[in-house]
């Protein structure tokens, strides 16, 4: 039996879902939820469990070059909801937050479930029901909403159930989706990895892109934040590609720290910049034995060192299976107006968070969306 009207509906319960909730019962409107989870699930795992919330870039101008799609759409969305805007958000909820000097923002508690607690407190006066949408129906100027319970009708219609599901039924009423692909997720190699399996380089730097950051040795390849930003970066490419690494950007002169050490064994004496049993690695795939002294490597055998330390390749197969933290692509960013979320093919119908085409690189930049977006659907919904 279908429930009585509900002036405003939000679909997903997630980060933007329940952002837009937030700020949409502060204007006074009715709000209805609908999830089969319970609201924030989602946030639990993010950072470690410890919820990076954003990152402490204030200006939305260099804010806005941490996302490989999404940059030009969220120059007006990062300039009426700012990362000093997010920060109050949360001091209004009652966590106290902290920056890394990384620059990622933490709440002081360092934890993902104070967040979803404090959120979730703040939004009792909105109705929540925990169910999962099935389809969506458009009935004159009203959304029907059919759940896998019952059916709810709305005036308007706020869409954020994240990048991972739910654009079948967004695509039967009309509306334009850009196909999803894996984006921040590790990269499977051709090369077998395995016998290194755990070790991570600091600071290596990938030819292509010219991105600096760790990288971490799998079993099915490589992983790590620079991995991630590649995988995000070339999220449309096609399979395979190449990528050469600068493993260790410092050794410059590898010819001078031989002759200054003729009696180290060459793994020991690379042992001093990486660790060794990566170092063996290298040397194996350089065609040395790890056991030679400095004063034995020639020229060849010196060079074939170099090419392995300063072109590390990576031939990419596929991405992880499952493995992605957000997808590229999503509801087409020139179907939405960026100064309402309100879609341009669905009258009534706005879209916020990850369910449009926008994704960031790791450090809170992918949640600044949520809370961002979030923000204004609620702001155009009165």
């Amino acid at each position: 039996m279908a429930q009585d009207l509900c002036n405003i509906g939000i679909i997903g319960a997630g980060p933007a879902g329940c952002c837009c909730a937030y700020f949409g019962t502060k204007l006074g409107l009715n709000i209805t939820l609908i999830d089969s989870s319970a609201p924030m699930r989602t946030i639990l795992p993010t950072g470690g469990g410890r919820c990076n919330l954003a990152h402490a870039e204030y200006d939305f101008r260099e804010l806005v070059k941490n996302y490989p799609r999404g940059e030009k759409f969220l120059y007006s969305v990062f300039s009426r909801f700012s990362t000093a805007d997010t920060i109050d958000l949360f001091e209004e909820l009652g966590i106290k937050t902290y920056t890394q000097e990384d620059g990622r923002i933490f709440p002081v508690s360092d934890s993902s479930k104070e967040v979803q607690e404090k959120f979730s407190e703040k939004l009792k006066s909105c109705k929540f029901v925990k169910e999962k949408a099935l389809r969506i129906e458009k009935i004159g100027n009203r959304f029907k909403v059919v759940t896998d319970m019952n059916s709810y009708t709305f005036d308007k219609l706020v869409y954020a159930t994240g990048g991972h599901s739910g654009y079948e039924m967004i695509k039967r009423i009309g509306v334009s989706v850009v196909e999803p692909k894996p984006s921040l997720v590790g990269i499977v190699s051709k090369e077998k990895m395995s016998d290194v399996m755990g070790i991570v380089i600091k600071n290596v730097t990938n030819k292509e892109t010219g991105l600096s950051d760790d990288i971490l040795f799998t079993h099915f390849g490589v992983s790590g934040p620079v991995v991630y930003k590649i995988s995000s970066l070339k999220a449309r490419d096609n399979f395979p590609y190449t990528l050469h690494f600068d493993l260790l950007p410092e050794l410059d002169d590898l010819q001078s720290v031989l002759n200054n050490n003729p009696h180290k064994f060459i793994k020991n004496l690379l042992g001093e910049y990486l660790p060794l049993h990566f170092c063996e690695f290298i040397l194996k795939l350089a065609g040395v034995n790890p056991d030679t002294k400095s004063h034995r490597i020639d020229g060849k055998m010196r060079d074939n060192i170099l090419e392995r330390l300063h072109h590390f390749e990576v031939t990419a197969k596929s991405t992880q299976k499952d493995g992605e933290t957000v997808t590229a692509g999503g509801v087409s960013l020139d179907k939405i107006n960026p100064k309402t979320m309100e879609s341009k093919e669905v009258e009534g119908l706005y879209f916020c968070g990850e369910v449009i085409d926008v994704d960031g690189f790791c450090g809170g930049f992918n949640l600044q969306n949520c809370w961002s977006t979030g923000y204004i659907a609620a702001q155009s919904l009165l």
